[in-house]
């Protein structure tokens, strides 16, 4: 089978299991951000697990992809998980897509088309020496350090986000290969030490995205597409000997399909539906108004979110939760109930 083939199907499924663990983190962000959660109290929360879950098989299914496809041919079909996430969270939400969400999603499929006729060529059989590898990994360290130092949640973290996962794909291709290289020892010393070094970045990269979620998910997910494949690029471009197909006239394909798939990506970024209200008639009966909206907030916010993580990408909004009347008694003996 033509492996840029089999590298774009696996990109696909991987693109909608990380939609789906963006999705999951930002809700668990949004709710905890301000509340000094700790890690102990995030792994007693199904989200947070659930979130991990997706992640991990989206990494692996990006592995095998890595291992078929280019950095530059696999790397940019990283925005498939915003392509991915509206059919998801329209479906979800109960919605249908809107001509935004359209718009977007042609651009950027539009955007990858070209990239796709440009980045297409042989399996990948080139790897980064170890002093490469520890030159990558120093450099991206240093910028990183300087993108987050003093920074509030947001932007910056998200870019420093998308740096450390793309290197960390580059990282995984070199290993991946070494590794499968029959000439070589899978246990070599390039290979367990890139392999520590992937584990390094991806989980950089994982808690640096949580970070940029606390904002909201829209800018900050967008902004971790294009920085990713963007750093994955330069390195495969620069110490890989990728070449993009085509000469002259392909380098200008490329550069605009690129420039269409990320304005394709901000544009999905940006689609943000108002949430539907719940209607009327589903609300519970015989009850004070403060007391019936606050059941009828935990029934479209609650139990759902915990057993579907997957919601509408782009109908979330991000902030502490809705403000929830206490109840105490009005006075002793009264058997009444009123709202402070």
């Amino acid at each position: 089978m033509n492996p840029t083939l089999v590298a774009v199907v696996l990109s696909l499924f991987s693109a909608v299991a990380y939609a789906s663990a963006a999705v999951a983190q930002e809700r668990l962000a949004a709710r905890t951000a301000g509340s000094g959660t700790g890690t102990l109290r995030l792994l007693t929360r199904g989200a947070w697990w659930w979130s991990v879950t997706l992640n991990a098989s989206a990494a692996l299914l990006h592995v095998a992809a890595l291992k078929y496809g280019t950095l530059t041919l696999v790397q940019p079909l990283g925005a498939l998980t915003l392509v991915a996430a509206v059919p998801l969270g329209a479906r979800l939400a109960g919605r249908r897509v809107s001509a935004v969400e359209w718009r977007g999603t042609a651009l950027t499929l539009t955007g990858l088309a070209a990239l796709l006729v440009t980045a297409s060529g042989a399996a990948p059989d080139e790897v980064l020496s170890l002093p490469q590898a520890l030159a990558v990994a120093g450099t991206t360290a240093a910028v990183i350090g300087v993108l987050t130092r003093g920074a509030r949640p947001g932007l910056r973290h998200a870019t420093a986000s998308g740096f450390a996962s793309g290197v960390a794909s580059a990282l995984t291709q070199t290993v991946t290969v070494a590794a499968t290289n029959r000439s070589d020892s899978p246990f070599s010393p390039q290979v367990v030490v890139v392999a520590l070094l992937v584990a390094a970045f991806a989980a950089g990269g994982l808690l640096l995205s949580q970070t940029a979620y606390q904002g909201g998910l829209g800018a900050p997910l967008a902004v971790v597409t294009l920085a990713n494949p963007l750093a994955a690029a330069v390195i495969g471009l620069s110490l890989l000997g990728e070449r993009l197909q085509g000469g002259a006239a392909g380098l200008l394909l490329a550069f605009a399909g690129a420039s269409t798939a990320a304005w394709g990506v901000v544009t999905l970024s940006r689609s943000a539906p108002e949430p539907a209200e719940a209607p009327a008639d589903s609300r519970p009966t015989g009850l004070p108004d403060g007391l019936t909206d606050g059941l009828t907030d935990d029934l479209r916010d609650g139990s759902a979110d915990d057993d579907h993580p997957v919601a509408a990408v782009l109908a979330l909004e991000s902030g502490p939760p809705a403000y929830e009347p206490s109840l105490v008694p009005r006075r002793p003996g009264s058997g009444h109930l009123t709202s402070l």
